[in-house]
């Protein structure tokens, strides 16, 4: 089995709860968004069916919409060649989302109840829980959770659409990042100052510390890229 196949293969979890088509979908998006599948490998559908052990039909679907998302490219002559994420579209996504997460962090803080900043303070509190306990699944769906919580009382639907559509392209390296300890503790000191930011309805204090909030991720994610050897 090649180094690609074998790569995908240890991506795809058949014990989730999901149809053939979207977990060969999400091993293929995994596989090269994180570089195990580097830019410009021709993806043989019969090669990868056949080693996989599975029809053509699931990857055929799989290519068409990574072709959409621009993780790969149908080349002329060639076939479907993958493109991935690299190091200058890390730091697009990260200027992009420091301006909307700022929005969406001073829109939340304007139309948040008391009881809304009690629930997001009870999400810090059980990040805490989850660090001490070392429960690194969890404390990675506690911070996707603050993150929703906040775009969801920014009553922006759109917003909310956008930046969870960049998210989903860095999520991979987003979570490697979060696995150093080091990160996790200075991540949910960043958020208790947001959280005290939005309480005192501190906008200088919002912008200040989530920009170096999504800084610090990019660095980390910028660093596990270049040992990636991704460009």
């Amino acid at each position: 089995m090649s180094n690609v196949v074998e790569a995908v293969r240890k991506n795809l979890d058949l014990t989730q709860n999901k149809t053939l088509n979207v977990l060969i979908y999400e091993a293929f998006r995994k596989t090269i968004i994180l570089g195990d599948i580097p830019a410009d490998t021709r993806i043989n559908e019969k090669v990868f069916a056949e080693e996989l052990n599975i029809s053509r039909t699931p990857i055929r679907l799989a290519m068409r919409q990574l072709v959409t998302e621009k993780l790969v490219e149908h080349v002329p002559k060639v076939g479907v060649v993958a493109k991935g994420i690299r190091i200058k579209d890390a730091y697009e996504i990260y200027d992009i989302r420091k301006s909307l997460d700022r929005l969406a962090t001073i829109k939340a803080m304007n139309q948040m109840t008391e009881q809304d900043f009690e629930k997001l303070k009870e999400l810090l509190e059980q990040g805490e829980a989850y660090n001490k306990a070392d429960e690194i699944e969890l404390l990675l769906q506690n911070f996707s959770d603050f993150n929703a919580f906040i775009y969801e009382k920014s009553q922006m639907l759109r917003l909310k659409s956008i930046v969870l559509d960049l998210q989903a392209y860095l999520v991979y390296f987003r979570d490697i990042a979060i696995r150093s300890s080091k990160r996790r503790d200075k991540a949910l000191e960043e958020h208790w100052l947001i959280y005290r930011g939005m309480k005192t309805k501190n906008v200088e204090q919002i912008t200040l510390i989530t920009h170096e909030h999504l800084d610090r991720s990019l660095q980390f994610i910028l660093a596990e890229m270049e040992r990636r050897k991704i460009d």
